[in-house]
Protein backbone atom coordinates (compact mmCIF):
# COMPACT_ATOMS: atom_id res chain seq x y z
CA UNK A 1 0.00 0.00 0.00
CA UNK A 2 1.45 3.22 -0.69
CA UNK A 3 2.27 5.74 1.87
CA UNK A 4 0.24 8.71 1.50
CA UNK A 5 -1.27 12.11 2.95
CA UNK A 6 -5.39 12.18 2.71
CA UNK A 7 -5.58 15.80 1.53
CA UNK A 8 -8.85 15.64 2.38
CA UNK A 9 -7.84 15.77 5.88
CA UNK A 10 -5.94 18.63 6.36
CA UNK A 11 -7.11 21.07 8.66
CA UNK A 12 -6.35 25.09 7.35
CA UNK A 13 -5.89 28.30 8.59
CA UNK A 14 -5.49 30.83 6.03
CA UNK A 15 -2.81 33.57 6.45
CA UNK A 16 -2.07 36.85 5.99
CA UNK A 17 1.22 36.49 4.68
CA UNK A 18 2.91 34.35 2.06
CA UNK A 19 4.33 31.95 4.68
CA UNK A 20 3.03 27.94 5.00
CA UNK A 21 3.26 26.23 8.51
CA UNK A 22 2.61 22.66 8.74
CA UNK A 23 1.66 20.60 11.82
CA UNK A 24 2.71 17.28 12.57
CA UNK A 25 1.11 15.87 15.07
CA UNK A 26 2.38 12.89 17.66
CA UNK A 27 2.07 9.28 18.09
CA UNK A 28 -1.41 7.94 18.01
CA UNK A 29 -3.23 11.32 17.49
CA UNK A 30 -4.30 13.14 14.49
CA UNK A 31 -4.75 16.24 12.69
CA UNK A 32 -7.07 17.89 15.20
CA UNK A 33 -4.57 17.79 18.11
CA UNK A 34 -2.11 20.53 17.42
CA UNK A 35 -4.98 22.67 15.49
CA UNK A 36 -6.27 23.56 18.66
CA UNK A 37 -2.97 25.83 18.71
CA UNK A 38 -3.50 27.89 15.62
CA UNK A 39 -5.72 30.64 17.72
CA UNK A 40 -2.27 31.08 19.59
CA UNK A 41 -0.15 31.01 16.87
CA UNK A 42 1.01 34.12 14.57
CA UNK A 43 -1.49 35.36 11.76
CA UNK A 44 0.60 35.75 8.83
CA UNK A 45 1.13 31.92 8.71
CA UNK A 46 -1.08 30.15 6.53
CA UNK A 47 -1.44 26.33 8.85
CA UNK A 48 -2.01 23.28 7.52
CA UNK A 49 -2.07 20.02 10.13
CA UNK A 50 -1.53 16.89 8.49
CA UNK A 51 -2.75 13.54 9.58
CA UNK A 52 0.23 10.67 9.62
CA UNK A 53 -0.78 8.00 7.17
CA UNK A 54 -0.42 5.11 9.33
CA UNK A 55 -3.23 3.71 11.47
CA UNK A 56 -2.05 3.35 15.32
CA UNK A 57 -4.82 2.23 17.95
CA UNK A 58 -7.58 4.98 17.94
CA UNK A 59 -5.27 7.35 16.74
CA UNK A 60 -2.34 7.61 13.64
CA UNK A 61 1.03 7.28 13.35
CA UNK A 62 3.98 7.98 11.14
CA UNK A 63 6.66 5.06 11.98
CA UNK A 64 6.47 2.63 14.86
CA UNK A 65 9.13 1.41 17.09
CA UNK A 66 9.25 -2.25 19.26
CA UNK A 67 9.79 -5.55 17.57
CA UNK A 68 12.79 -6.60 16.25
CA UNK A 69 13.72 -3.71 14.00
CA UNK A 70 16.30 -2.26 13.63
CA UNK A 71 16.55 1.20 15.42
CA UNK A 72 18.60 2.80 12.76
CA UNK A 73 15.95 1.28 9.91
CA UNK A 74 14.11 5.17 8.44
CA UNK A 75 12.18 2.66 6.09
CA UNK A 76 8.59 3.75 7.43
CA UNK A 77 9.90 6.97 8.77
CA UNK A 78 11.18 8.03 5.17
CA UNK A 79 8.11 6.83 3.36
CA UNK A 80 6.21 9.35 5.66
CA UNK A 81 8.27 11.65 4.87
CA UNK A 82 8.75 11.74 1.21
CA UNK A 83 4.47 11.10 1.49
CA UNK A 84 4.53 14.84 3.13
CA UNK A 85 7.41 16.09 0.47
CA UNK A 86 4.66 14.70 -2.29
CA UNK A 87 1.72 16.97 -0.47
CA UNK A 88 3.63 19.54 -0.68
CA UNK A 89 4.64 19.28 -4.39
CA UNK A 90 0.56 18.83 -4.92
CA UNK A 91 -0.39 21.83 -3.47
CA UNK A 92 -2.12 24.31 -6.24
CA UNK A 93 -0.69 27.65 -4.20
CA UNK A 94 3.16 28.41 -4.11
CA UNK A 95 4.24 29.77 -0.92
CA UNK A 96 7.03 32.26 -0.34
CA UNK A 97 8.95 30.04 2.70
CA UNK A 98 7.87 26.64 4.51
CA UNK A 99 7.83 26.35 8.30
CA UNK A 100 7.90 22.96 10.22
CA UNK A 101 6.00 22.16 13.62
CA UNK A 102 6.35 18.90 15.15
CA UNK A 103 5.06 17.60 18.54
CA UNK A 104 7.30 14.30 19.49
CA UNK A 105 7.18 12.04 16.90
CA UNK A 106 5.78 14.90 14.40
CA UNK A 107 9.14 16.65 15.35
CA UNK A 108 11.24 13.41 14.07
CA UNK A 109 9.00 13.68 11.17
CA UNK A 110 10.23 17.69 10.79
CA UNK A 111 13.69 16.89 11.04
CA UNK A 112 13.75 14.27 8.57
CA UNK A 113 11.98 16.65 5.96
CA UNK A 114 15.28 19.08 6.59
CA UNK A 115 17.41 16.19 5.93
CA UNK A 116 16.00 15.28 3.17
CA UNK A 117 15.34 18.45 1.56
CA UNK A 118 17.87 20.92 3.23
CA UNK A 119 17.03 23.91 1.71
CA UNK A 120 13.73 23.48 1.28
CA UNK A 121 12.14 24.70 5.01
CA UNK A 122 12.73 27.91 6.41
CA UNK A 123 12.31 26.93 9.95
CA UNK A 124 11.55 23.87 12.29
CA UNK A 125 9.59 24.03 16.08
CA UNK A 126 10.75 20.51 17.43
CA UNK A 127 8.58 20.12 20.84
CA UNK A 128 9.01 17.91 22.96
CA UNK A 129 10.75 15.63 20.53
CA UNK A 130 13.82 13.47 18.92
CA UNK A 131 15.79 12.95 16.35
CA UNK A 132 15.54 9.62 14.44
CA UNK A 133 19.11 8.13 14.40
CA UNK A 134 21.06 6.97 11.55
CA UNK A 135 22.67 8.89 8.59
CA UNK A 136 20.92 10.68 5.53
CA UNK A 137 21.84 11.88 2.55
CA UNK A 138 21.19 15.60 3.31
CA UNK A 139 23.08 15.78 6.79
CA UNK A 140 25.96 17.40 5.33
CA UNK A 141 24.12 20.24 3.29
CA UNK A 142 22.30 20.81 6.46
CA UNK A 143 24.90 21.70 8.68
CA UNK A 144 26.75 23.67 5.78
CA UNK A 145 23.27 26.05 5.17
CA UNK A 146 24.11 29.36 5.85
CA UNK A 147 22.85 30.98 7.71
CA UNK A 148 21.67 27.41 9.44
CA UNK A 149 18.12 27.00 9.83
CA UNK A 150 16.47 28.13 12.74
CA UNK A 151 14.93 25.21 15.04
CA UNK A 152 13.48 25.69 18.35
CA UNK A 153 14.35 22.68 20.87
CA UNK A 154 11.82 22.37 23.56
CA UNK A 155 11.86 19.51 26.07
CA UNK A 156 10.52 18.97 29.45
CA UNK A 157 12.28 18.04 32.79
CA UNK A 158 9.56 15.02 34.03
CA UNK A 159 9.52 13.68 30.25
CA UNK A 160 9.72 9.79 30.12
CA UNK A 161 8.52 9.33 26.62
CA UNK A 162 11.40 11.18 25.21
CA UNK A 163 14.07 10.25 28.04
CA UNK A 164 17.10 11.38 29.17
CA UNK A 165 19.26 9.48 26.86
CA UNK A 166 17.49 10.04 24.19
CA UNK A 167 17.11 13.88 24.48
CA UNK A 168 21.03 14.12 24.53
CA UNK A 169 21.72 12.58 21.49
CA UNK A 170 19.15 14.48 19.72
CA UNK A 171 20.48 17.93 21.34
CA UNK A 172 24.36 17.41 20.08
CA UNK A 173 22.86 16.12 16.68
CA UNK A 174 20.67 19.37 16.68
CA UNK A 175 23.73 21.62 17.62
CA UNK A 176 25.44 20.07 14.69
CA UNK A 177 23.29 20.63 12.01
CA UNK A 178 20.48 23.70 13.41
CA UNK A 179 20.76 27.40 14.63
CA UNK A 180 19.41 25.80 17.66
CA UNK A 181 17.16 28.13 19.60
CA UNK A 182 16.64 25.61 23.09
CA UNK A 183 14.16 25.84 26.52
CA UNK A 184 13.34 23.30 28.87
CA UNK A 185 10.45 23.42 31.20
CA UNK A 186 9.36 21.56 34.40
CA UNK A 187 6.61 19.75 32.53
CA UNK A 188 6.06 15.51 30.86
CA UNK A 189 5.54 14.69 27.53
CA UNK A 190 3.23 17.38 26.93
CA UNK A 191 2.90 21.41 26.00
CA UNK A 192 2.94 24.01 28.51
CA UNK A 193 1.56 27.72 28.08
CA UNK A 194 5.24 29.19 29.05
CA UNK A 195 6.45 26.54 25.83
CA UNK A 196 3.62 28.03 23.70
CA UNK A 197 4.50 31.66 24.65
CA UNK A 198 8.46 30.65 23.33
CA UNK A 199 6.65 29.34 20.64
CA UNK A 200 4.69 32.23 19.68
CA UNK A 201 7.95 34.60 20.24
CA UNK A 202 10.00 32.14 17.57
CA UNK A 203 7.53 31.81 15.07
CA UNK A 204 7.37 36.02 15.19
CA UNK A 205 11.01 35.82 14.48
CA UNK A 206 11.78 33.53 11.79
Amino acid sequence: MTTSIDPDVVQWREGTGGDLLVLLHGLGSNELDLFGLVPHLPAKFTVASLRAPLRYGPGFAWFEFGGAADPDDSELIDASTKAVLAWLDDLEQDYDRVHLLGFSQGGAVATQLARLAPERFASISHLASFVHPGAQSGDADLAAREPRMPVLSTLGDFDEVIGQARAALSASWLDEHFDVERHNYPRGHSIVQEELTDLVAFLERV
